[in-house]
């Protein structure tokens, strides 16, 4: 079988900087690939180049000219006044521009053998593609990601944007779909319902990413980016981790072999040549090559190296003390009747979906909140250090050395000074970067100039909302490896799986029904649980079959003002709501099986109908039970 991409001997370069040298890479139909790399090592460049948007300085890329792609960028979706539904369906304007074309040949009287052969192409991409129903297909996706269709992008959240602009990759059921951190912006259920979505797809996605959790869940290889070069190897990222290891260390031994080989040359050659002698004269030529060689040798980049500037002074063994905390906004809950003891030396990672409050929980935790009820106590001797308060007072108009060392050359680390360039570079800032205003720098970089700053401050009590957000995976590893010395108090907001089960060794956790529990370990440990997250700002928008069973456990209250007739009506729909869902979901996994489009076409048309017909259906139902339930006066 044919690549969907193959690069031949591709390099790209801006500026003075090689993205890719001589780089030579071929996506197979159904894997699963994740490129790997620092930040600026090339990654959303080598999906452009897959993608077509930009071309090779040198080298080919070559893809089929009928290859059905779709992309979803780093940055969030537009935040224009178009409807969720309008923007979802922009994904379809190929499979659109197909239906148009076929119509127009369909027209045609008298087509000719190459007309025929068109029509019959288009017949086969139409139906791969998902059929004949646009707004089935445009449905469908709503319904898994529970979208809101009737709001105007502008109206949305980040978390909300990402969700759509995922709607709008996978509505058009590419043969190749590009991700660009897909988890950014994205809360816990969404990230897991993605690597389902991603394990089942029946075509082939390359995506970039920094959660190491998806990387090792869902990918069938990974394709590192390093000083201009590809590298490939099967497998997860554990099996990534070891292999690069053990290349680099090869690299090394053969770095060290060279430059003894090159230090001997250059001695010989500095004690002089005999004349005329043809292999002296071959010798000195290899030396002049050898010396090249070693010239247009790239250094492996310095590691990450983070510094935490914990400090002296020891709190009090009570760090804070929750007593039945109850807080929210327009009369909804935030946090209900929450207790919580915080101990010196706990290491605590809040973990919740979008919406549900946790921002909320750190500012009550530590007084810049006061809650609706019950009490919050700060223990003694506290040194705080609160990442996401340096985030909202970041001043852009500053060089990142100048935010670092408030005008000075010099800042104290663990009691010594330390110039503050030397300083950046551990957090892999170049000198020149280092001179770079605020505004110029990528996520990725102003989450690091944050990190940096906060760690210039003496603390014994850490909090950190939300660090991991654009970093690169070195960086995230080597901000787990201090953390994980760090001997005073830790609390942590992440959706980061693999970095909450790195760093924390308890977890509170928002579940069903406004509840905050306390764990011991990390995610994975209350991820064995089974358990549920509440749903925070997806309450709008979820699904109306469970929250009619929700409503159906807990009892309608004022139920009896209705008649008996309407009663019973609404008494049925919870029921007939989750069988409609039910069949929803297996026509859904049906139409979505790697084999389901290579069917007969009448076949192929008569279940997309199908599922269109239910999808109405249970969209009929929940409009009805929302209408009876709002004749409830409570």
């Amino acid at each position: 079988m044919l690549p969907l991409v193959r690069f031949d001997s591709v390099s790209l370069a801006y500026g003075d900087q090689k993205i890719l040298v001589d780089a030579n890479l071929a996506i197979e139909p159904d894997e699963r690939v994740c490129l790997i790399g620092r930040n600026g090592a090339g990654k959303s460049s080598t999906l452009r180049l897959i993608s077509g948007t930009v071309e090779p300085d040198e080298g080919t890329v070559e893809r089929p000219a009928r290859l059905r792609l779709s992309v979803l960028e780093q940055t969030l979706a537009d935040v224009s006044d178009q409807s969720v539904r309008d923007f979802v369906a922009e994904g379809l304007a190929e499979q659109l521009a197909r239906f148009e074309r076929y119509e127009a040949l369909s027209a045609e009287r008298h087509g000719g053998k190459a007309v025929l052969l068109e029509l019959e192409a288009l017949e086969r991409e139409i139906v791969t593609g998902g059929g004949w129903n646009v707004d089935s297909q445009v449905e469908s996706i709503a319904t898994q990601l529970e979208l809101p269709f009737t709001k105007r992008m502008n109206e949305l959240s980040g978390g909300w944007r990402r969700r759509v602009a995922l709607a709008r990759a996978l509505v058009s059921n590419p043969e190749l779909l590009l991700l660009d951190e897909p988890t950014n912006h994205l809360d816990l259920s969404t990230i897991e319902w993605l690597e389902g979505q991603i394990i089942r797809y029946p075509g082939a996605v390359v995506f970039v990413t920094h959660d190491r959790s998806l990387v090792e869940r869902v990918a069938t290889r990974i394709v590192d980016i390093d000083r201009g070069r590809i590298r490939s190897w099967p497998g997860g990222y554990r099996n990534y981790l070891r292999r690069k290891a053990s290349a680099e260390a090869e690299e090394d031994r053969l770095n060290r072999e060279f430059d003894k080989k090159l230090a001997e040359e250059e001695t010989w050659i500095r004690q002089g040549i005999k004349a005329r002698e043809h292999r002296n004269e071959g010798r000195v030529r290899a030396l002049y090559r050898m010396r090249e060689q070693r010239a247009e040798r790239i250094a492996r980049a310095r590691a990450a190296r983070i510094h935490v500037n914990e400090s002296s002074l020891l709190s009090g063994r009570k760090v804070i003390e929750v007593h039945r905390v109850t807080h929210g906004f327009g009369g909804k809950p935030l946090v209900r009747d929450c207790s919580l003891r915080v101990m010196r030396g706990d290491r605590i990672g809040i973990i919740g979906n979008n919406g549900v409050g946790k921002s909320t929980l750190l500012r009550l935790l530590l007084g810049e909140l006061v809650p609706d009820s019950g009490t919050v106590k700060l223990g003694t001797n506290l040194e705080v250090a609160y990442f996401d308060q340096l985030r909202r007072e970041l001043d852009t108009s500053k060089t990142v050395a100048e935010l670092i060392g408030e005008g000075r050359d010099y800042i104290s680390i663990y009691g010594r000074q330390k110039h503050v360039i030397a300083y950046l570079t551990d957090f892999l800032f170049t000198a020149k970067r280092a001179r770079t205003r605020i505004s110029a720098l990528s996520g990725g970089e102003r989450n690091r100039v944050i990190l940096a700053k906060l760690f210039t401050q003496s603390a014994n009590l850490l909090v950190l909302d939300e660090p991991t957000n654009d970093l690169d995976v070195e960086t995230l590893e080597a901000l787990e490896a201090r953390l994980c010395d760090y001997g005073a108090t830790l609390i942590v907001v992440s959706h980061d799986r693999h970095f909450l089960d790195a760093v924390c060794t308890s977890t509170l956790v928002f579940e069903e029904d406004g509840v905050i529990n306390r764990y011991a370990g990390g995610y994975s440990d209350w991820a064995r649980q089974h358990r549920a997250l509440a749903l925070g700002n997806s309450a709008a928008t979820r699904s109306p079959g469970r929250t009619a069973r929700r409503r159906r456990d807990k009892g309608a209250a004022g139920a009896g003002k209705l008649t008996y007739k309407l009663q019973r009506e609404l008494d049925a729909l919870p029921a007939r709501i989750a069988e409609l869902e039910r069949r929803v979901e297996e026509l859904q996994t049906a139409v979505n099986a790697p084999e389901f489009y290579k069917r007969a076409h009448d076949e192929v048309r008569e279940k997309l109908a199908e599922l269109a017909t239910t999808e109405q259906a249970l969209e009929a139902a929940v409009e009805r039970w929302a209408e009876l339930e709002g004749q409830i006066r409570v």
